[in-house]
């Protein structure tokens, strides 16, 4: 659900190498690499090609019956989706704290909650650079940090994230809970070759930091620190569960009539194609590929009916609420006086 982090470099006091991520580390003023044009226009006539795809397949969706599936779902149902949703919220939230222990800042742990919660409802609705990186970016400098702290927090974001992703598809590709589509022109076994290759690389980054003698890396003129394993198992456990809990939601809102392994491998090939569109939420996209990985067990108007009550619970309430947060930080962030940063409060 997120896209890699800004190449930075690193330097900083206040930063301890047994506990600094496996991320790139930014200095205090943040150097972002050009984009090349061709790859700018390469992804507009990808999205596009996205939406006509999308566009021509909403033409053949039986509308009238997924309204009738979404009357027909049970408020209860809908009730426990959302307390797993604010779960999901609070565990994602908590990768900034991760971040306020690995760089020491002194900003109380309820406002960097605010702050992650706020800027992830924003990137999952308008994508990483506004939420991910403009929206926390602000809300944080708001509030006392530095651009070099910021990014470093961001780059652990990111790690956290992806680290625990890696965790459960690869079991899930491995042990083939999962069956890609004919028309997907994927076979299961080179799933299972994917799934190998990304427990080999929890694997590697969970040994690295519990026995490598070195912390500190340099690739392309970036250096790069391992934390310690304590702080790596704590992005791996804060990052799973959360993984975990979107696909939850999902169960819940399918109610039960698909098995949860498959409900999990799903929701996470859905979060890759997702990223990949690179359209704001990943919209359509997400529908497309449940709607095509479980037509053989459900009817399509059920399939659309739950990601579209998941998408509600979990993408346009959160931004609603969000819009609102964002507007209250920034009300009563310290302001700064003759250009110094805002005091930060612990």
């Amino acid at each position: 659900m997120m896209a890699r982090p800004l190449p930075m470099a690193l330097r900083s006091p206040s930063s301890r190498p047994d506990d600094s991520p496996a991320t790139e580390a930014p200095a205090d003023e943040q150097t972002v690499a050009p984009a090349r044009p061709w790859t700018r226009w390469l992804g507009i006539i990808f999205a596009l090609a996205v939406v006509g795809m999308l566009a021509w397949a909403a033409r053949r969706v039986d509308w009238q019956a997924v309204l009738q599936a979404l009357k027909s779902m049970p408020v209860d149902v809908m009730a426990m989706a959302a307390g797993v949703s604010l779960l999901s919220y609070l565990l994602y939230s908590a990768y900034d704290l991760i971040g306020r222990a690995w760089i020491g800042h002194k900003l109380a742990w309820w406002r960097v909650l605010s702050v992650t919660a706020v800027s992830y409802a924003f990137n999952l609705n308008l994508g990483m650079l506004v939420g991910g990186l403009g929206i926390r970016y602000r809300l944080y400098s708001r509030l006392g940090l530095r651009g070099g702290q910021i990014g470093r927090i961001l780059s652990m974001s990111v790690a956290t994230n992806w680290l625990g992703y890696g965790l459960l598809a690869g079991g899930v590709f491995l042990f083939r809970q999962i069956t890609p589509p004919a028309d997907w022109h994927v076979s299961a076994s080179v799933l299972q070759a994917v799934g190998a290759a990304l427990w080999l690389m929890v694997g590697a980054y969970l040994a690295l930091c519990g026995w490598s003698s070195r912390r500190r890396f340099t690739v392309r003129n970036h250096e790069i620190h391992l934390p310690g394993l304590r702080m790596a198992l704590a992005q791996l456990a804060l990052s799973s569960l959360n993984w975990l809990a979107i696909a939850v939601m999902l169960y819940l809102l399918l109610q039960g009539a698909i098995p949860f392994g498959l409900v999990l491998g799903t929701s996470l090939v859905a979060a890759v194609a997702g990223v990949l569109a690179r359209l704001p939420a990943g919209l359509g996209v997400v529908e497309a590929v449940f709607v095509t990985v479980l037509a053989s067990r459900l009817p399509e108007a059920t399939v659309l009916a739950a990601v579209l009550v998941y998408r509600a619970l979990y993408y346009l309430l959160p931004l609603l609420l969000a819009t609102g947060g964002y507007l209250l930080i920034e009300a009563r962030a310290p302001r700064a006086q003759n250009g110094a940063a805002p005091p930060r409060t612990s």
